[in-house]
C-alpha cells in the first residue's frame, strides 16, 4: 500500500479542500455515486478506444473516491452505511472498468489479453472480498502490495501509455498493466489468506493454552478400564 504518511497528507489535502462544501447539501453519498457515474463514462470511452481521454476521465474520478470519505469526516456524517456503500460502489467501478478494457481488446479481436483481463478482475475482487470477510469474523487484514489506490494508477497509467504508442520491448504498456494486475491482485489475496491463517493459529494455541492452565492439575488419573472391572470382580468374588 501507499505510505501511511502519504495517505494522511492526502486525507488532510482532501477534507480542506471539500471544506467549503460541508454546510451544502452535498452529501458524501452523492459524492460516491457521482464518482460511479464517471467511472463509467472513462469505462465507456476506453470500449471505444479513446485511451487518452479514458484514462484522464478514469483518474478523475479516482478522485470522489478520496472527497467522499474527506467530506465525511469533515461534515461529521461518518456512517457505517456511507462505508458500506462506499465499498459496493468500489466493485462496481472496477467492474465497469475492466468491462470497457475488456471490449476494447474484443474489438481488436485479441485472444490472450482478454483472458488477462478476467483474471485481474477476479483477483481484484477477492483482494477485497477476502479482507472484508476477515474482517467481519474479527481478524485484521490490511497487509497487501496491490490495494484499490494502486490499482487505479496501474489501469490509469497503463491507458495513458498506451494512448501515446510506447511499447515496452513487444509488450504494451496497458498489457504489462493488466499483466501486474493479474499477477499482483492474485499474490495479495493469497497473502491476505495466509495472515488471517497465522491469526487463526495464534488464537487456537492461546485458546488450548488457556484450557491447559484452567485444567486441576492434581486430579488423580481416572483408572484403566480393565483394571477397574478386575478389580470390582475379585472384590465380589471376596464377598462370596
Amino acid at each position: 500500500m501507499f505510505t501511511q504518511k502519504f495517505q494522511a497528507w492526502v486525507r488532510r489535502w482532501a477534507e480542506r479542500a471539500v471544506g467549503v462544501f460541508r454546510d451544502s447539501p452535498i452529501t458524501p453519498n452523492m459524492l460516491t455515486l457521482f464518482g460511479l457515474l464517471i467511472t463509467g463514462v472513462g469505462a465507456l470511452l476506453v470500449a471505444m478506444g479513446q485511451l487518452l481521454v479514458g484514462g484522464v476521465v478514469l483518474a478523475f474520478a479516482g478522485m470522489f473516491d478520496i472527497f467522499d470519505g474527506a467530506l465525511a469526516r469533515a461534515a461529521g456524517k461518518v456512517y457505517r452505511y456511507g462505508a458500506f456503500l462506499d465499498s459496493t460502489v468500489d466493485r462496481y467501478s472496477e467492474g465497469v472498468v475492466y468491462l470497457g478494457i475488456l471490449i476494447y481488446f474484443l474489438d481488436q479481436h485479441d485472444g490472450l489479453r482478454p483472458i488477462i483481463v478476467l483474471i485481474a478482475l477476479a483477483g481484484s475482487f477477492l483482494v477485497s472480498y477476502v479482507r472484508a470477510r476477515a474482517q467481519s469474523l474479527g481478524f485484521t487484514c490490511d497487509v497487501g502490495i496491490l490495494a484499490r489506490p494502486e490499482r487505479v494508477v496501474i489501469i490509469v497509467a497503463g491507458l495513458l501509455l498506451e494512448s501515446l504508442g510506447i511499447r515496452i520491448g513487444g509488450w504494451t504498456p496497458l498489457t504489462v498493466a493488466l499483466v501486474i494486475l493479474a499477477v499482483g491482485t492474485n499474490f495479495t489475496a493469497v497473502q491476505r489468506v495466509w495472515v488471517v491463517w497465522q491469526q487463526n493459529r495464534a488464537e487456537l494455541r492461546a485458546l488450548r493454552g488457556a484450557a491447559s492452565a484452567a485444567a486441576p492439575l492434581d486430579r488423580p488419573a481416572s483408572p484403566q478400564p480393565v483394571r477397574a472391572a478386575m478389580r470390582r470382580f475379585f472384590e465380589n468374588l471376596s464377598k462370596t
